[in-house]
């Protein structure tokens, strides 16, 4: 009877399944990950029962991906990168090169030649990071210092993959076997992505904002989705189709340029359902190609691969933060986190049977072992947090300080400590007005609370943190934040909290007035704007004294 509509058969049996089962993992305190890959595994065809179509879950998988890519781009953050770049880079760099060193080697134990057992070690090495963020989220350690570490690490394994993305197609492609051939092939695959790159930088900067500002113009919110959408798949099947580079990469570039665009939070707010929705397809369709039989057939290669995910790239990531001086309790939290692996390692396991470069057995272990990892690292994280949590709990004075709970009431919240909300804050004091600074620089919060003020250590769009700052009995939240996006996000967020709390923002030009006032600012104050009134001042009276 539904023979005719292949899709919606398809669509609906793995959103349903993928549902059931991702709430029940959440209800066992597992990854939702865990319930959409068992979901896979149950609509697939290596299960009795229903089966969806092998073919379409494959071809709505590479929506997915591209979704994916592009929302990692969008949040892609290079100033997040930079705080931590002392540890952050050689640190990555050095645990995903020991990481697919030991996968290459299992690989080639279990039997298979150096290419593919190459690529399996690469799958190996990166970890998940939805899996990550929802650990460190859970336990409260988003906004600390060994958070920082942890994303920027997952930050160097993003570009690194996007690096093999580039470069797994040309070898796997080549039909060639001499090395030269092959170099050619690669330096001509390179100078393609170059253009590519080049064209998003030169046009795709003027030219995606653009068309996002004048589709914002209309005043529709479901064309302005629409125009999200219709960018990050049109830009991925584009580059694809005249520069020959993957889906997933042209789609990680389109996100990175948005994410220039003013326009960049409410792009990533609007676009988040259908890219939350697509993201689970793919994890539903990676789960339909899991053959549970390997836990039979191999079960001692797929033991040594779940070892090599979890305890080898765990051993790793904490001696090396141990060698560059951080504390053991930063450090497990640290190896805990990327203890794991999702969903680029299913990327790179699909171009390896795209390419026909993996056997089928490495492809089962990649899967399984994911999903064995993703079980077992929520209570390895909790594990391995536990005395982290306490000190940022506790401590004060460190420089792993975490929210602390403000306990007053009809007081000032000063966002930010830069240059402006340093000023605030210091007037403030200077008045003897009760107030707390929301930073999510540790060195500020140290440096306010030995001065003897009140602060908390966090990211202020996030409830936890302003429910520390006792965001619901505050007379005035002064957000000076400069970038209109980050304020607008942060403006909206106390709005929902504290719907009664006087808010006053900054900006740079009217359309930041505008912006953050239907975000909720009851005021915007804009620099140029109060340079010309205090000029026309000092003019009309130029005998009253000046601040």
């Amino acid at each position: 009877m539904l023979d005719h509509a292949p899709l919606l058969v398809t669509i609906s049996a793995g959103l349903v399944a993928a549902f059931v089962l991702g709430f029940a993992a959440q209800k066992i305190k597992l990854s939702p990950i865990v319930g959409y890959l068992a979901a896979g595994l149950l609509i697939g065809e290596n299960t009795p029962g229903f089966r969806a179509d092998p073919d379409l879950a494959q071809q709505l998988s590479e929506i997915g991906v591209i979704l994916l890519m592009f929302g990692v781009g969008l949040h892609f953050s290079l100033k997040d990168l930079l705080s931590v770049k002392k540890v952050a880079i050689p640190g990555a760099v050095v645990q995903m090169t020991l990481a697919t060193a030991l996968g290459t080697f299992l690989g080639h134990w279990l039997g298979w030649g150096w290419g593919p057992s190459l690529l399996f070690g690469l799958a190996l090495s990166v970890a998940s990071t939805v899996v990550m963020l929802r650990a460190l989220e859970d336990r409260g350690l988003l906004d600390t210092r060994a958070g920082h570490i942890a994303i920027g690490w997952l930050i160097v394994e993003d570009l690194a993959m996007v690096v093999a993305l580039v470069v797994i197609p040309v070898v796997g492609g080549s039909g060639t076997t001499s090395f030269g051939d092959l170099a050619g092939e690669l330096a001509v695959t390179i100078l393609k992505v170059a253009l590519f790159v080049a064209v998003m930088i030169v046009f795709g900067r003027r030219v995606i904002p653009w068309i996002l500002a004048r589709t914002a113009d209309t005043g529709s919110r479901e064309l302005f989705t629409l125009g999200v959408l219709a960018l990050s798949l049109g830009v991925a099947v584009g580059a694809a189709a005249v520069f020959g580079v993957s889906f997933a990469l042209g789609a990680f570039f389109a996100g990175t340029i948005l994410k220039e665009s003013e326009l960049a939070h409410r792009a990533a707010e609007d676009s988040q359902p259908l890219r939350d929705t697509f993201a689970v397809l793919f994890f539903v369709s990676v789960g339909m190609l899991v053959d549970p039989a390997i836990a039979v057939h191999r079960p001692v290669a797929l033991i040594a691969t779940v070892l090599a995910i979890v305890v080898g790239k765990g051993v790793g990531a904490y001696a090396l933060v141990r060698l560059m001086k951080y504390s053991k309790s930063m450090s497990l939290v640290i190896a805990a986190s990327l203890a794991q692996i999702g969903e680029f390692s299913f990327i790179l396991v699909a171009l390896g049977a795209e390419y026909d470069i993996l056997p089928g057995d490495a492809q089962d272990l990649v899967l399984a072992g994911a999903i064995l990892s993703i079980v077992v690292n929520p209570a390895l994280f909790a594990w391995a947090s536990r005395s982290y949590v306490a000190k940022v709990t506790d401590d004060r004075t460190t420089g792993e300080t975490g929210p602390i709970a403000y306990v007053g009431e009809d007081h000032t919240v000063v966002v930010t400590f830069g240059r402006v909300g340093r000023r605030i804050a210091s007037g403030l004091w200077a008045r003897g007005m009760p107030a707390v600074v929301i930073s999510d620089d540790e060195d500020h919060v140290r440096e306010i609370r030995e001065a003897g003020h009140e602060a908390i250590l966090g990211n202020a769009v996030r409830s936890k943190v302003l429910h520390a700052a006792s965001i619901e009995t505050a007379h005035t939240v002064l957000v000076g934040i400069p970038d209109p996006i980050q304020a607008g996000a942060v403006v909206a967020k106390i709005r929902r909290l504290a719907p009664t709390t006087t808010i006053v923002a900054r900006g740079h030009r009217q359309v930041d007035v505008d912006y953050l006032t239907e975000m909720g600012a009851d005021r915007v104050y804009v620099g140029v704007h109060e340079i010309a009134d205090l000029m026309v001042a000092s003019a009309a009276d130029p005998e009253e004294p000046r601040d």
